[in-house]
């Protein structure tokens, strides 16, 4: 994790790397990679994972770079209990199909989608929005004291916002 001076108290969350914060979190570079928001508006905090792949296989020594161990070092990061739905909510971005041309199966941005939606819904925490899939790359922002909005730059330009 880095913090750039130009813009105030932003930390940068490289792969495979996830933080718990109230200051803007941001992750650039989101191609196939999802950037996972879990967002607790009461306590107007949350936490940001950079994930890289679907599964761990059992791995431990990165817990933000795999979409399984990810979600749950976030939960205990926030301290959150599964018993308190509705409280936290997750936003996803990233998920592309960057090299379709190269792979006739399923992409890795894809499986990644797939397997961070069946987590959430087992943990039932609810996606209140997504930028997820197309052939484009992502560069994200999340705003913990704003309500949890995050902007997301485009690789084609355009810019959104969940």
């Amino acid at each position: 994790m880095v913090s750039d001076p130009q813009i105030r108290d932003v930390t940068y969350i490289g792969i495979g790397e996830l933080c718990v914060s109230t200051t803007p979190l941001s992750s650039i570079g989101l191609g196939s990679c999802i950037g996972l928001v879990l967002h607790d508006n009461n306590r107007r905090r949350g936490g940001l994972a950079h994930i890289m792949l679907p599964n761990s296989n059992g791995r431990m020594d990165r817990p933000g770079k795999y979409a399984d161990t990810a979600i749950c070092a976030l939960m205990e990061e926030l301290s959150f209990n599964r018993r308190k739905n509705g409280v936290i909510i997750a936003k996803i971005v990233g998920g592309a199909s960057m090299f379709t041309q190269f792979s006739e199966s399923i992409s890795i941005g894809e499986k990644n989608i797939e397997k961070i939606r069946t987590l959430l819904k087992e943990y039932s925490i609810p996606i209140s929005g997504e930028d997820v899939g197309g052939k484009v790359g992502r560069t994200m922002t999340y705003y913990p004291t704003n309500g949890g909005k995050i902007i997301i730059k485009r690789g084609d330009g355009s810019i959104g916002e969940i």
